[in-house]
Protein backbone atom coordinates (compact mmCIF):
# COMPACT_ATOMS: atom_id res chain seq x y z
CA UNK A 1 0.00 0.00 0.00
CA UNK A 2 1.38 3.40 -0.89
CA UNK A 3 1.97 6.14 1.65
CA UNK A 4 -0.89 8.19 0.20
CA UNK A 5 -3.35 5.28 0.50
CA UNK A 6 -2.11 4.48 4.00
CA UNK A 7 -2.51 8.10 5.09
CA UNK A 8 -6.01 8.31 3.57
CA UNK A 9 -6.98 5.08 5.32
CA UNK A 10 -5.56 6.42 8.59
CA UNK A 11 -7.53 9.66 8.30
CA UNK A 12 -10.70 7.72 7.46
CA UNK A 13 -10.22 5.56 10.56
CA UNK A 14 -9.66 8.62 12.76
CA UNK A 15 -12.86 10.21 11.42
CA UNK A 16 -14.81 7.00 12.00
CA UNK A 17 -13.48 6.77 15.56
CA UNK A 18 -14.59 10.33 16.26
CA UNK A 19 -18.04 9.59 14.80
CA UNK A 20 -18.24 6.53 17.06
CA UNK A 21 -17.22 8.59 20.07
CA UNK A 22 -19.94 11.14 19.30
CA UNK A 23 -22.62 8.49 18.67
CA UNK A 24 -21.71 6.66 21.88
CA UNK A 25 -21.90 10.03 23.68
CA UNK A 26 -18.46 9.63 25.23
CA UNK A 27 -17.06 12.76 26.81
CA UNK A 28 -13.38 13.55 26.29
CA UNK A 29 -12.27 12.22 29.69
CA UNK A 30 -14.08 8.89 29.25
CA UNK A 31 -12.71 8.50 25.73
CA UNK A 32 -9.10 9.20 26.79
CA UNK A 33 -9.50 6.87 29.78
CA UNK A 34 -10.64 4.11 27.40
CA UNK A 35 -7.59 4.73 25.18
CA UNK A 36 -5.15 4.75 28.09
CA UNK A 37 -6.69 1.51 29.39
CA UNK A 38 -5.97 -0.39 26.16
CA UNK A 39 -2.66 -2.27 26.69
CA UNK A 40 -1.82 -2.38 22.96
CA UNK A 41 -1.76 1.43 22.82
CA UNK A 42 0.95 1.67 25.49
CA UNK A 43 -0.74 4.53 27.35
CA UNK A 44 -1.41 6.70 24.30
CA UNK A 45 -4.45 8.96 24.72
CA UNK A 46 -4.72 10.51 21.25
CA UNK A 47 -5.59 8.95 17.90
CA UNK A 48 -3.21 11.38 16.19
CA UNK A 49 -0.27 9.36 17.55
CA UNK A 50 -1.57 5.93 16.50
CA UNK A 51 -0.73 3.72 13.52
CA UNK A 52 -3.39 2.16 11.29
CA UNK A 53 -3.39 -1.25 13.08
CA UNK A 54 -3.77 0.47 16.46
CA UNK A 55 -6.55 2.69 15.11
CA UNK A 56 -8.32 -0.46 13.96
CA UNK A 57 -8.03 -1.86 17.49
CA UNK A 58 -9.61 1.33 18.88
CA UNK A 59 -12.46 1.05 16.37
CA UNK A 60 -13.02 -2.60 17.34
CA UNK A 61 -13.18 -1.54 21.00
CA UNK A 62 -15.81 1.08 20.13
CA UNK A 63 -17.78 -1.55 18.21
CA UNK A 64 -17.78 -3.71 21.33
CA UNK A 65 -19.29 -0.76 23.17
CA UNK A 66 -22.15 -0.63 20.66
CA UNK A 67 -20.99 1.45 17.71
CA UNK A 68 -22.21 0.28 14.31
CA UNK A 69 -20.36 1.36 11.17
CA UNK A 70 -22.87 2.47 8.56
CA UNK A 71 -22.02 2.21 4.88
CA UNK A 72 -21.55 5.47 3.05
CA UNK A 73 -24.38 6.74 0.86
CA UNK A 74 -22.33 6.18 -2.27
CA UNK A 75 -21.98 2.45 -1.62
CA UNK A 76 -25.65 1.69 -2.21
CA UNK A 77 -26.61 -0.10 -5.38
CA UNK A 78 -28.72 2.03 -7.74
CA UNK A 79 -32.36 1.00 -7.85
CA UNK A 80 -33.85 -0.53 -10.96
CA UNK A 81 -36.42 1.85 -12.41
CA UNK A 82 -38.15 -0.29 -15.04
CA UNK A 83 -41.89 -0.98 -14.80
CA UNK A 84 -41.59 -4.53 -13.49
CA UNK A 85 -39.16 -3.49 -10.75
CA UNK A 86 -41.51 -0.70 -9.68
CA UNK A 87 -44.37 -3.24 -9.57
CA UNK A 88 -42.26 -5.59 -7.45
CA UNK A 89 -41.51 -2.75 -4.99
CA UNK A 90 -45.18 -1.73 -4.96
CA UNK A 91 -46.27 -5.26 -4.06
CA UNK A 92 -43.52 -5.45 -1.42
CA UNK A 93 -44.80 -2.25 0.19
CA UNK A 94 -48.37 -3.59 0.04
CA UNK A 95 -47.15 -6.64 1.95
CA UNK A 96 -45.57 -4.30 4.48
CA UNK A 97 -48.85 -2.42 4.86
CA UNK A 98 -50.69 -5.74 5.31
CA UNK A 99 -48.30 -6.62 8.15
CA UNK A 100 -46.89 -9.65 6.35
CA UNK A 101 -43.22 -8.57 6.47
CA UNK A 102 -40.84 -8.61 9.39
CA UNK A 103 -38.31 -6.52 7.47
CA UNK A 104 -39.64 -4.28 4.68
CA UNK A 105 -36.21 -2.97 3.65
CA UNK A 106 -34.83 -2.97 0.12
CA UNK A 107 -32.16 -5.46 1.25
CA UNK A 108 -34.86 -7.85 2.42
CA UNK A 109 -36.65 -7.51 -0.92
CA UNK A 110 -33.41 -8.34 -2.74
CA UNK A 111 -32.97 -11.44 -0.54
CA UNK A 112 -36.52 -12.53 -1.39
CA UNK A 113 -35.88 -12.02 -5.11
CA UNK A 114 -32.62 -13.96 -4.86
CA UNK A 115 -34.44 -16.81 -3.12
CA UNK A 116 -37.04 -16.98 -5.89
CA UNK A 117 -34.79 -16.46 -8.92
CA UNK A 118 -31.17 -16.81 -7.79
CA UNK A 119 -30.52 -13.26 -9.07
CA UNK A 120 -29.06 -10.78 -6.56
CA UNK A 121 -30.40 -7.50 -8.00
CA UNK A 122 -33.69 -6.34 -9.47
CA UNK A 123 -31.97 -4.69 -12.44
CA UNK A 124 -30.47 -8.05 -13.46
CA UNK A 125 -33.82 -9.84 -13.71
CA UNK A 126 -35.06 -10.99 -17.08
CA UNK A 127 -38.69 -10.25 -17.93
CA UNK A 128 -39.63 -13.87 -17.19
CA UNK A 129 -37.87 -13.81 -13.80
CA UNK A 130 -39.50 -10.49 -12.88
CA UNK A 131 -42.91 -11.91 -13.84
CA UNK A 132 -42.26 -14.92 -11.60
CA UNK A 133 -41.38 -12.65 -8.67
CA UNK A 134 -44.49 -10.51 -9.28
CA UNK A 135 -46.73 -13.60 -9.29
CA UNK A 136 -45.11 -14.90 -6.08
CA UNK A 137 -45.65 -11.54 -4.38
CA UNK A 138 -49.28 -11.36 -5.58
CA UNK A 139 -49.99 -14.83 -4.15
CA UNK A 140 -48.32 -13.89 -0.86
CA UNK A 141 -50.31 -10.67 -0.67
CA UNK A 142 -53.55 -12.54 -1.40
CA UNK A 143 -52.81 -15.02 1.42
CA UNK A 144 -51.95 -12.17 3.81
CA UNK A 145 -55.21 -10.38 2.98
CA UNK A 146 -57.25 -13.58 3.46
CA UNK A 147 -55.62 -14.18 6.85
CA UNK A 148 -56.49 -10.63 7.90
CA UNK A 149 -60.21 -11.24 7.26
Amino acid sequence: MSTVQSNANRLRLIKTIHVARRELQMDDDTYRLMLSGMPALEGCTSTADLSVPKLMQVLEQLKLKGFKVRPTAGSKRPRAKDGQSRKIRSLWLSLRDAGALRDPSEESLVKFVKGVTGVAALQWLTAAQASLVIEQLKQWLQRAQQEAV
